[in-house]
């Protein structure tokens, strides 16, 4: 949940948690799908476990605070690395894993269960993420789910008895959505931390060392992308996480820079930009009228101004009926997609993307001599 934290106190649980519960959730739908007569091998269900195990295992601290800053290469793409090279030291033992994980197995309901609208990815970070946070909203009934599996032309599939569940689970998922992992505070954060690291990595192009761990510090001196991602750096993003960022934080808000001291100091003292979201775009002459005030104050330049100064939106769909819609089966064996088989209208806005968009700015910057 990256820097939740500073929202909801209670949200320290790591991917290790949530690794060890999906793989917990996806013995159970096994279980639940074998006692419904559907065939999975030995072979078939070793390799579920596997790839539900490391499917998160390229995320990096912060995951997409680094993403978007100095390891320009998406976490999946690293989970698919670190599978490859354990797959050779395991003598191949990994390899119909990462057919599943990839997609690319035959039966495709495998691969359903590992990614999909209904997977135990989700199953799992819904309820542990509403239970560490204390978002109530968030919760499901993850043991009813999977009850309810069932599989039809090799796809997964919701007994018509289990609709209840399932518009449930959609509900909270948008919940979790609007009040976890986009609410404000959360976003501000990790874009906070995005422009810190970016900082870092412009500064130490210029040729100004940073005090930071040997591992993090090679990230930092070093364009790393897709081309370059070989096994020597496999093993150095490894040893990262999260104490890695904070503790080179904690290094910075004593810098000498302007904007990676304020920077470090603001995400460390809990002490954020301000941030305000709206159902409208932001306009260009606010952001030039905030940039010029914050200038002109800190006697800063505007590039400066810019890591403190800026935009962004926010999206939200949660049923993405396109890609792979939810599918019930009627008590007479037919399939039919859940808007079309639920008596809910309000399914059908479920379906839509919302979009805000926000706007971060310090917050004792002065427009129209009015404290904002």
């Amino acid at each position: 949940m990256g820097l939740s934290y500073l929202v909801y106190p209670g949200a320290h649980h790591t991917r290790f948690h949530h690794a060890l519960g999906c793989m917990h959730l996806m013995q159970k739908a096994v279980a639940t799908l074998r006692e419904k007569n559907v065939s999975i091998s030995k072979e078939e269900e070793q390799a579920l476990y596997i790839a539900i195990l490391l499917h998160d295992i390229g995320h990096g601290p912060f995951s997409h605070a680094m993403e978007h800053s100095i390891v320009n290469i998406h976490h999946e793409d690293i989970s698919i690395l670190f599978m490859n090279k354990l797959n050779q030291e395991f003598d191949g033992k990994l390899s119909l894993a990462i057919e599943i994980f990839k997609g690319n197995y035959h039966r495709k309901f495998l691969h359903q269960l590992i990614s999909g609208q209904l997977d135990m990815d989700r199953m799992d970070y819904l309820k542990r993420d509403s239970f560490y946070s204390g978002v109530a909203e968030g919760n499901i009934n993850s043991e009813r789910l999977i009850q309810m599996l069932n599989v039809v032309d090799d796809s997964l599939v919701i007994d018509e008895k289990g609709i209840y569940s399932v518009e449930k689970f959609l509900v909270a998922r948008r919940l979790m959505y609007w009040q976890a992992y986009l609410h404000k505070t959360s976003i501000v954060a990790e874009a906070m931390l995005t422009k810190t690291l970016q900082r870092a990595k412009e500064l130490n192009d210029t040729g100004k060392k940073l005090v930071c761990g040997s591992a993090f510090g090679f990230f930092l001196e070093n364009k790393i992308d897709q081309t370059n991602f070989d096994n020597d750096i496999l093993e150095k993003f490894a040893r990262l996480d999260d104490n890695d960022v904070i503790s080179a934080l904690k290094e910075w808000q004593y810098c000498d820079d302007f904007v990676l001291k304020n920077l470090s100091e603001m995400i460390i003292n809990r002490d954020l930009l301000k941030v305000e979201v709206s159902s409208d775009k932001i306009s260009k002459e606010k952001i030039s009228a905030l940039e010029n005030s914050f200038c002109e104050s800190q006697n800063i330049t505007p590039k400066e101004a810019k890591y403190f100064i800026f935009k962004g939106k926010i999206s939200n769909k949660a049923y993405d009926k396109k890609s792979e819609p939810i599918e019930i089966l009627l008590k007479d064996g037919q399939k039919e997609d859940l808007i079309e088989a639920s008596d809910k209208s309000y399914l059908r806005n479920l379906s839509e993307e919302v979009v805000k968009y926000y706007l971060c700015f310090p917050k004792l910057i002065r427009e129209n001599s009015q404290v904002i």
